[in-house]
């Protein structure tokens, strides 16, 4: 088996019978595959629905809602393919998305996620090109496509969103699969930061587009702020690491405002590391984001409790 598609459902029934509609639309011919649909005890005729449906599709039903996470893992563990494939049900599939995400794979060896860009369904926007930090030094959905990436087809970042994603099967297992800890949020930058631990490298296909009905499930978005903190608490160095380079921006905006009353060597440091991210940050630089993420830490105790 080539590719197995996981795709979480829990009620959007419309979405998921567009979203199934619009890949089997677009797979290229020939391609060995199977669509496993794991349904996370939806009540709005969802399970009558994967009851007609025939091979390549093959339902899994959840007694209990496991949220995304949970789900996502049950249908890998029951996946074949040698590449897995996760789809959110409410993506509309557009005509040439599967093979640029699939070239990546056969380019780079050492390939951790393998996202893409997805657009608004609605307006048509671009919603994600990869996961970047803010000066908050939390996760967001990164929109810049540089020239010289979409030349090449793809670019490296340091995480991609889950709700269209592929990894090498064997990566997968060897990462562990996503931490059923994080409910419906941030487990999907948590498998990021694992396999850019363990050595690979995260991409997103640039020539690979798709349409996204954002944050459909209902009750998705109630366990955001404990996820981050999660997140940070586990990943706060590489967090700080990979928030510097806007904080070395923030730096030089203040400095060519007001030259005189900043450290032209430290502006000479954060402008390079602003330029080439991989390189060192300035430790003035570092401090400035850890001290960021201490504020957001507080302010989790105070909105959660102690930590």
């Amino acid at each position: 088996m080539q590719v197995s598609f996981i795709i979480p459902l829990y009620n959007c029934l419309a979405h998921t019978r567009e979203c199934l509609r619009t890949l089997q639309a677009t797979l290229p011919a020939g391609l060995t595959h199977e669509i496993i649909l794991v349904d996370d005890g939806s009540t709005d005729g969802t399970r009558e629905w994967l009851s007609t449906l025939q091979t390549p599709c093959r339902a899994i039903l959840n007694d209990t809602n496991l949220g995304f996470a949970g789900a996502c893992n049950r249908g890998a563990t029951a996946a074949t393919g040698e590449l897995l494939f996760f789809l959110n049900n409410d993506l509309v599939l557009l005509p040439g998305w599967f093979q640029p995400m699939r070239r990546v794979f056969r380019l780079f060896r050492k390939v951790g996620l393998v996202g893409n860009v997805q657009r608004n369904a609605v307006t048509g926007a671009v919603d994600h090109a990869g996961i970047a930090f803010d000066l908050k030094c939390k996760p967001v959905h990164d929109l810049r496509r540089p020239l010289w990436s979409r030349l090449v087809g793809y670019r490296r970042v340091p995480g991609v969103t889950g709700a269209c994603f592929g990894i090498r099967r064997r990566v997968w297992l060897e990462l562990g699969a996503f931490d059923e800890g994080y409910r419906n949020g941030s487990e999907d930058v948590d498998l990021a930061f694992r396999a850019r631990q363990a050595g690979y490298c995260n991409f997103v296909s640039l020539r690979s587009a798709v349409r996204h009905h954002i944050s459909q499930s209902l009750g998705r978005k109630t366990r955001d702020e404990s996820n981050a903190q999660r997140l940070m608490l586990r990943w706060r160095d590489e967090i700080g690491i990979l928030s510097s380079p806007l904080w070395s921006h923030k730096y030089l905006e203040k400095h060519w405002e007001e030259p005189r009353n900043f450290d032209d060597r430290l502006a000479r440091s954060a402008l390079r590391h602003w330029l080439w991210p991989n390189t060192q940050p300035p430790g003035k630089i570092l401090a400035d984001t850890h001290a960021a993420i201490e504020v957001e830490l507080e302010r989790w105790d105070d909105l959660l409790g102690k930590s």
